[in-house]
Parts: structure tokens; C-alpha cells; sequence
């Protein structure tokens, strides 16, 4: 008789198993940083076909168009972007946190991307928001989509189309250094196989991240960083940045290939002062304790700091090392608060560029000194030791160096991501 009864209690133990949905577990693969864009006018600015122009510091690059915001037609952003990690469904972040009034977005769309502005359209998919596809953001939020029922491949690329119906705000939430071809057309164009004339531009509108269905054992790592983490002055649609090498390389060896890259740089950002998007104290929960499944973050800041208290060494903008120290202390502090292990790199050379003269070089290196020496990081990745001219320390190899002397070329950024020990994450 016990044993029947035991038989029985198993046999709803299993039935109930059976019948229980599996639950999903969301892991990023795709972010980035939103700011505030002003569009009360339209600009008529030409696309860019390649890298920023050359700036002697890094900039936020303003996208080649702005729709006006009284377009009676509407506006579809067709938002390009690059995954790293892969799973068996995605869903999307669209963000209205800039925005000083409430966002309606008209509609949603997500499709494999063909090239160019072209999708293919046997992978167009509908988003929907609690079932709806038309929904309004409040101001300052933003919106989490349904699942969508798409299988994704690592390091897959995406077409995100968004319809806005009118832009009654002067601010859209948007990423300024995309470093891909984006679109602009006018009118719902969400299914289009292909855009009729849309114009290009080099920022991501209103997108703020994509999430996919990995499993229990993905996680991600973010990289927090400026201009140089964020890939300026690398080939657009190249994704040749460092964080794009390392999630490559993490794909390709079966132990890391469950680990997502969440680039988080901003061009033109600083520790410890806004400017280019808020400083990194400020944005560290919004950037990278909000994500759900971080256990490694990738620090690499200060350049612009140490730059701006060159240029403005009277002025509340100017640090000095001790702070940028301290600032780079409270970012470690409060990622371990969070069970999130920090890797502090070292800044990389930029003897040369608009910015740079002794004292902030000396700055440089006493940033550097502590990153390699402090016990506060749980590692060091010396991308300054990777991209430097041996005979020339203060500066970047020649065949690293982009031509400003402070960001790297394609070159520079490949050594830089396949420099990172891949064991850091194991």
C-alpha cells in the first residue's frame, strides 16, 4: 500500500512537471547607453559613409538626420544592430527616458537584416506589449516587449523598425555613435522589404536593448566605457570594435560561448562630470546594475576627464588623479555591493591627440599605476601594455593609431580584444 501511494505521488510530481511551461530566463545581447537628442527642427546635414569625422577629442556624432518632429506621416527608424549572444527567443527595450512627454510608438517590427536597409522578409516579426502593438511610453520610462518567438544565432544581425506617429516632445532617446548605417524613412514602413529613399544616420533611435532566451547558464559582461569602447573611428558595419572582438571570440570557444556583451560606452564620457550622457557614477545603475544577468563588468574611463582638465584647468571641470582614482574606487565598490566582479583596464596611449600635454599624460599614467597595482579590481586588462610604440611609450603603435592619436583603427581595437584573457570569465 506504500508503495502505491508512493507511486502515485510520483507520478503527479511528474505529471505536474510536464504540464508546467518552462521558465524563461532573459540574458542581454545587445545595449546601448540612450541620451537625449533635440529634434525641434529638422537638419539637413549629409549622411556619413564612413568613421566620424576627425575630432581631437571624443564626441558625441550627431546623426545625419532629424525628422520634424510635425511629420503628419510619421516616422519609421530602422535600427541596425549586432548581437553577440544567441537564443531561442529575443525581446526587446525601447526607451522613451529622455523624452519630457509621454512616447507612442505606432508599431514594432524585428527581422533578420539582409544588408544595408533590407530585411528578409520571411523573419519580419510584429512586437507586441502586453499583446498590444501600439502603446504609449510615459516620459522617462521605458518599455519591455513580449517575447517574440525568433530563434537567433550568436552574433546575429538585426533590422528593428519603429513607427512613431508624431513627436510631439523636443528630445528623442536615442545612441549618437551607432559606428552602423541606420535609416530614417517617412511614413509606417515596418514591413518594408526594402526602404523607398530613407535617409541615413550614424545613431540608433529609441532602442535601448535586445534580451534573448539562453538558458540558466548565460550571463553577460558590460563594458563601460567613452568614445573608445563605444568604437569611434572604426569602419561602420564593420562591428570592429573591441567589445564586438571579444564577443566573438567568446562565441568561439565552446566554455565562454554562453557569455553576452553589453557595450555600454558612450563617445565623450567622463567619471566624474556630464557632458557626453551623464557621468559613469551617475549612469552605473541605469547602465549596469539594472541588467538582470551581469557578472563581469569592463571598466575603461578617464581619458576624457584628464583631457578636459587640460583644456579647462580653472574651471569646476578640472579632476585631478586623486579623483579620477576615487571615482574609479566607488564604480568597483559598488559592483561588488552587487555580486559583480570588476576589471579595471588601463587607458590607452594618446601622445599626440587635441587634448593631451605632460600633466595630463602624468595623469594618465598614475590612473594606470593604480589599475595595475590596486587590490580593489579583480583584474587588470593593460591596453595600454597592447596598443603602445615600445619605443615611443606615450603614444600608439603606428599601426594601432586611427590618425587622431587618440582613438585606435580597426588594428588597434582587434589587438585590444584579443588581448582579454578569456579565463577572467570562466
Amino acid at each position: 500500500m506504500k508503495k502505491l501511494i508512493i507511486l502515485l505521488a510520483l507520478s503527479g510530481v511528474l505529471a505536474h512537471a510536464a504540464t508546467t511551461p518552462k521558465q524563461t530566463i532573459w540574458t542581454g545581447s545587445w545595449a546601448a547607453s540612450p541620451l537625449a537628442l533635440h529634434v525641434s527642427a529638422p537638419a539637413a546635414a549629409p549622411a556619413p559613409s564612413g568613421a566620424p569625422a576627425t575630432s581631437p577629442a571624443p564626441a558625441p556624432v550627431s546623426p545625419a538626420t532629424v525628422p520634424a518632429t510635425t511629420n503628419p506621416n510619421g516616422t519609421t527608424y530602422r535600427d541596425i544592430v549586432h548581437l553577440s549572444l544567441g537564443g531561442s527567443a529575443l525581446r526587446l527595450s525601447i526607451s522613451n527616458e529622455f523624452g519630457a512627454t509621454a512616447l507612442t510608438l505606432g508599431g514594432v517590427h524585428v527581422a533578420l537584416s539582409a544588408g544595408g536597409n533590407d530585411i528578409q522578409p520571411t523573419t519580419d516579426h510584429a512586437v507586441t506589449f502586453s499583446g498590444a502593438e501600439t502603446i504609449t511610453i510615459p516620459a522617462g520610462a521605458m518599455a519591455v516587449s513580449d517575447t517574440v518567438a525568433m530563434p537567433i544565432a550568436p552574433l546575429t544581425t538585426l533590422a528593428v523598425s519603429i513607427f512613431i506617429p508624431y513627436q510631439p516632445d523636443a528630445t528623442l532617446t536615442y545612441h549618437a555613435l551607432g559606428v552602423s548605417n541606420n535609416f530614417i524613412a517617412s511614413g509606417n514602413v515596418l514591413s518594408a522589404a526594402t526602404l523607398d529613399t530613407p535617409k541615413k544616420t550614424g545613431s540608433w533611435y529609441l532602442l535601448k536593448g535586445i534580451d534573448v532566451d539562453a538558458g540558466p547558464n548565460a550571463f553577460d559582461i558590460v563594458t563601460l566605457g567613452d568614445s573608445i569602447t563605444d568604437g569611434a573611428k572604426s569602419t561602420f558595419d564593420h562591428n570592429a570594435r573591441w567589445p564586438d572582438v571579444l564577443a566573438a571570440r567568446l562565441q568561439a570557444n565552446p566554455k565562454t560561448s554562453k557569455i553576452g556583451v553589453l557595450n555600454e560606452g558612450i563617445s565623450g564620457n567622463r567619471i566624474l562630470h556630464d557632458g557626453a550622457g551623464s557621468n559613469a557614477l551617475a549612469r552605473l545603475d541605469r547602465d549596469v546594475l539594472s541588467q538582470g544577468r551581469v557578472k563581469y563588468l569592463i571598466v575603461l574611463l578617464g581619458i576624457n576627464d584628464i583631457g578636459n582638465t587640460m583644456r579647462h584647468p580653472h574651471t569646476s571641470e578640472a579632476v585631478t588623479a586623486d579623483q579620477i582614482i576615487w571615482g574609479l574606487q566607488q564604480l568597483a565598490i559598488r559592483a561588488h555591493a552587487h555580486g559583480i566582479k570588476i576589471y579595471g583596464a588601463t587607458l590607452t596611449p594618446y601622445a599626440g591627440a587635441g587634448y593631451q600635454d605632460a600633466a595630463g599624460s602624468k595623469m594618465r599614467d598614475a590612473e594606470n599605476e593604480f589599475i595595475r597595482t590596486s587590490d580593489l579590481f579583480d583584474g587588470v586588462i593593460d591596453f595600454d601594455k597592447v596598443t603602445r610604440d615600445p619605443a615611443h611609450p606615450d603614444a600608439f603603435l603606428p599601426l594601432y593609431d586611427s590618425g587622431d592619436h587618440l582613438h585606435p583603427g580597426d588594428a588597434g581595437y582587434k589587438a585590444m580584444g584579443e588581448a582579454i584573457d578569456l579565463k577572467l570569465f570562466q
